[in-house]
């Protein structure tokens, strides 16, 4: 290999093996390095996967659980404070976002007493025990009428079931069960009906009648009062008019047979 100003260098060939060695080194370092990397942050998703899933599977076992009572002692008054602390938490941060009025009483399993009111325990208690007479009295009033309405539909249908079968007596059905006074008081009855209904027939025709009598002689008038109108010659009344017919008759039916000296009239 030659330089400027003149100067030539020469390089051994093992130089040339070595520099490759080296940096083929230097790769598979890279690549270790790389591949362990990967290979850490593929176990350290899968750990978290693991870990995300047995936590979803407790919360879903702690779910199931069944509520019972805690029966260690101490355990138990330590479970009470902390729930006791939260449920009054709660308490005071619905009274304050809500605006609600919120009061909150707790026995304790030794007897002793916690408490919180937005506003006062006691008003509070007030407010409850006089909203639940209301109700009560609403309901108590509802159930009331509830009965009443119940009794009348109760003695409706007693009532239509008794109209149902005197209609089915009067018709003539069902009439086995009935003893000698039932049908006797059966028949005056239908003997009350039949005169009341012939009753209301009778009048019936007569107003009938007394209209058609009516419209008659409106109807005469009308025909006097046209034939005045037009100069005829009044009707005649029909009795009138029938012993006109007769006599014409009469007189049509004269006969007169053989000459006129022996003239003789023979009537029918």
């Amino acid at each position: 290999m030659s330089l400027d100003h003149g100067h030539t260098i020469w390089v051994h060939p093992f130089s040339f093996f070595h520099c490759g060695i080296t940096c083929f080194g230097i790769y598979s370092a890279c690549f270790l390095f790389l591949g362990g990397a990967c290979s850490f942050i593929l176990q350290f998703y899968q750990k978290k996967k693991e870990i995300r899933r047995k936590l979803k599977s407790e919360k879903m076992v702690r779910r199931r659980t069944q509520l019972k009572r805690i029966e260690n002692a101490a355990s138990r008054q330590v479970t009470f404070s902390k729930r006791r602390n939260g449920l009054l938490k709660k308490a005071f941060e619905l009274s304050v976002l809500c605006d609600a009025e919120v009061a909150l009483i707790i026995f304790s399993p030794r007897g002793k007493l916690y408490e919180f009111s937005s506003s006062s325990t006691n008003k509070t208690i007030e407010r409850y025990q006089k909203r639940q007479k209301d109700i009560h009295g609403i309901s108590s009033k509802g159930e009331d009428m509830q009965d009443d309405v119940k009794e009348d539909a109760h003695r409706l249908a007693k009532k239509i079931e008794s109209l149902e079968d005197s209609k089915r007596k009067l018709l003539g059905h069902g009439l086995e069960p009935c003893s000698i006074d039932d049908l006797l008081l059966l028949e005056k009855q239908l003997e009350r009906s039949l005169s009341r209904i012939r009753a209301r027939k009778n009048q019936v025709f007569t107003e009938q009648i007394e209209k058609l009598k009516e419209e008659e002689r409106r109807l005469g008038e009308e025909n006097a009062n046209l034939r005045e109108e037009c100069g005829m010659r009044p009707r005649e009344s029909t009795s009138t008019r029938q012993s006109d017919d007769e006599r014409n008759m009469e007189v049509e039916t004269e006969l007169c047979i053989g000459p006129p000296e022996r003239r003789c009239i023979l009537k029918p």
